[in-house]
């Protein structure tokens, strides 16, 4: 997956359609269907209810974030501002960097330059 925690994305499905909102984190999943999950700030907001003890005397809910899956986003460019897929390119000195497929502005290393072994 292309997209990284910390990443802009737009919300293109469900509750929070056209929201735009930094990715907090990604979980990768050893499912067959190799699924992938965001969890956006602010996004898909659920209650935990947390029963009274020592630790919480109030007791109470709690509201967090829970993960949505990475096919109901699109990354948010930092050259345009418009939302867009995002490929792939080795530059020049061999690195590995994100493209973005509207604009082509890079959007940051994948990879580092790998070194060839001598010998053979």
């Amino acid at each position: 997956m292309l997209i990284k925690s910390g990443d802009t994305v737009e919300v293109r499905t469900g509750n929070a359609k056209g929201t735009r909102a930094k990715v907090l984190s990604v979980l990768t999943s050893k499912r067959p269907d190799g699924g992938q999950r965001l969890v956006v700030e602010g996004v898909n907001r659920v209650y935990r209810h947390i029963k009274r003890s020592q630790k919480n005397p109030q007791g109470g809910r709690l509201s967090k974030e829970m993960p949505i899956d990475a096919s109901n986003v699109l990354y948010v460019c930092t050259g345009c501002g418009k939302a867009a897929r995002l490929g792939t390119k080795l530059t020049a000195d061999g690195a590995k960097v994100r493209v973005c497929r509207k604009c082509g502005a890079e959007q940051g290393t994948l990879r580092r330059t790998r070194v060839k072994a001598a010998g053979g």
